[in-house]
């Protein structure tokens, strides 16, 4: 049985930051074809659609499509500020091997 993905309390934080929900938008995280490793991470504020799985916190909304959830099973959406910058950054127990920039990955 595949697990949904975790959102970390900082990543809902972040978005209640930013205010995306009172805008009409979620956090949304997508896994797409291409990238240097085989898949990439498309993160994106966009409306849900109804196919959409939805994960809640701090009155935000992360939203995963149908296609991208068992990609993201037991995922964890976080977010991370550091001296190169700040982002939403994913870690995934599927991925078999990331490139350097966190963005592509392969299984």
């Amino acid at each position: 049985m595949d697990l949904p993905p975790k959102v970390t309390e900082r990543a809902f934080a972040r978005l209640a930051e930013i205010g995306a929900w009172s805008e009409g938008v979620a956090l949304r995280v997508a896994v797409e074809g291409g990238g240097c490793s085989g898949f990439q991470y498309e993160i994106t504020l966009d409306a849900p659609a109804d196919d959409d799985l939805i994960l809640e916190g701090e009155g935000e909304k992360v939203v995963v499509d149908s296609v991208s959830l068992p990609f993201l099973s037991g995922a964890t959406i976080d977010f991370s500020e550091e001296l190169i910058g700040a982002r939403f950054t994913i870690e995934n127990p599927n991925a078999s091997s990331s490139c350097g920039c966190g963005v592509s990955f392969s299984m």
